[in-house]
């Protein structure tokens, strides 16, 4: 294994609580009911920071993710009590990039300010859609207005950077809906839109019953195309294949995610990875159950859900997430991230450019073409271990 400078460092912080389940989220959420034990999660959380702390002495958080779940059911001293928590235990850099998911549905008259001043400096608005009938038939406890609610509190409370989260490919959705949804989103000057299609995963309300009148490929294929041309003509550039951002507001979290950095992990199903001095990478996930992830805390040392990963792993991991970025990646960064030798990829890489799937540069970088990002799931596939990684 050849040496390996540590990668940047951030910290996720899982709370999982929600309004309502979407039909369609495949996420570690769970519907609140009247009064989710928020105080004892907030503890909770507290002792997992204090697990972790040791392992990362020394080294600086730089960006910190509050997502879920519904973050801002949590009310703004719960946020500040969390993050104060969190710069205890951890070295939080002084221009750490702070998110927090909110969803419109749940954000109170005042508290984005609240928010704000709890150190979050950075949003993300789950709008999803700007028609109503679309929001009802995705299980959406907002509406329209109370998206434009949520935008113009955000900028009274002093956010100068949010992310909207845009969908397409929704059910009965044509692909002047699909354009008229981004031609609103684009109306709010957001810095920041993710954009992407819906499917229908597994162990999802819509998988088991899939809703009536979805896009086909081909319909939904033309709505990725046209608005995707709309945002570069609107001033986003596209930095991953889901991810548009203006110039100097790419989020720098879900960056360090792609870029196969560290990230530590907390609260109810979290997963982080983690490097060390010696280059052994390592993942671990805590309980998937809130409660479960409660009783954990209390009782469980930190790191014995850890698990090394092999050469396979780690290629397949590394692509897995670089090849979502349409830049791509650089040889000196793979041996660098991974601590292994560029000779182990070479002619998968090779084999994909004859796909026409990846393309090299100068020798020194490879990227994915068009055709890679639509399939990148194809182009992924070639770096499983199954396929005799060595």
């Amino acid at each position: 294994m050849s040496e390996t400078r540590l990668p940047p460092l951030s910290l996720y912080v899982h709370l999982p609580w929600c309004i309502a389940k979407c039909p369609y989220c495949d996420f570690n959420s769970h519907k609140a009911g009247d009064s989710p034990p928020r105080s004892q999660y907030i503890e909770a959380l507290k002792l997992d920071f204090q697990a972790q702390s040791g392992s990362v002495s020394g080294r600086i958080v730089e960006t910190v993710f509050l997502g879920g779940g519904t973050p801002s059911i949590f009310a703004p001293e719960e946020i500040q009590q969390i993050l104060v928590s969190a710069r205890a235990e951890f070295d939080i850099a002084v221009d750490a990039e702070i998110t927090m998911e909110a969803n419109p549905g749940t954000v109170e008259c005042g508290a984005l300010a609240g928010y704000r001043a709890a150190g979050i400096n950075r949003l993300s608005i789950g709008a999803q859609s700007f028609d109503r009938d679309s929001l009802q038939r995705l299980g959406r406890i907002h509406g329209p207005d109370e998206i434009l609610s949520a935008v113009a509190e955000a900028r009274s409370a002093g956010f100068d950077s949010f992310n909207l989260d845009l969908m397409y490919g929704l059910p009965g959705q044509t692909l002047a809906m699909a354009q008229q949804d981004l031609a609103t989103a684009v109306e709010l000057m957001p810095e920041h839109i993710s954009y992407y299609q819906l499917t229908l995963e597994p162990n999802t309300v819509f998988y088991s019953r899939p809703p009536a009148a979805m896009p086909d490929d081909e319909s939904a294929f033309a709505m990725q195309e046209a608005c995707h041309a709309s945002l570069q003509e609107a001033g986003f550039g596209r930095y991953e294949i889901s991810a548009f951002a203006r110039p100097g507001f790419e989020c720098r979290h879900n960056l360090n995610y792609w870029q196969f950095g560290d990230y530590l992990a907390a609260g109810a199903g979290a997963h982080g990875k983690i490097t060390d001095a010696g280059g052994i990478i390592r993942r671990y996930q805590r309980p998937a159950h809130p409660m479960s992830y409660i009783k954990a805390a209390k009782k469980r040392p930190a790191g014995t859900e850890l698990r090394e990963l092999g050469e396979d792993d780690i290629v397949f991991e590394y692509m897995l997430n670089v090849l979502r970025l349409p830049a791509g990646f650089t040889i000196a960064d793979f041996e660098q991230r991974t601590g292994l030798a560029y000779e182990l990829v070479r002619e998968r890489l090779e084999g994909c450019a004859d796909a026409g799937t990846l393309q090299q540069l100068n020798d020194q970088s490879w990227q994915p073409t068009e055709l890679g990002l639509r399939f990148g799931n194809d182009l992924q596939a070639h770096f499983l271990p199954s396929r005799g990684a060595t």
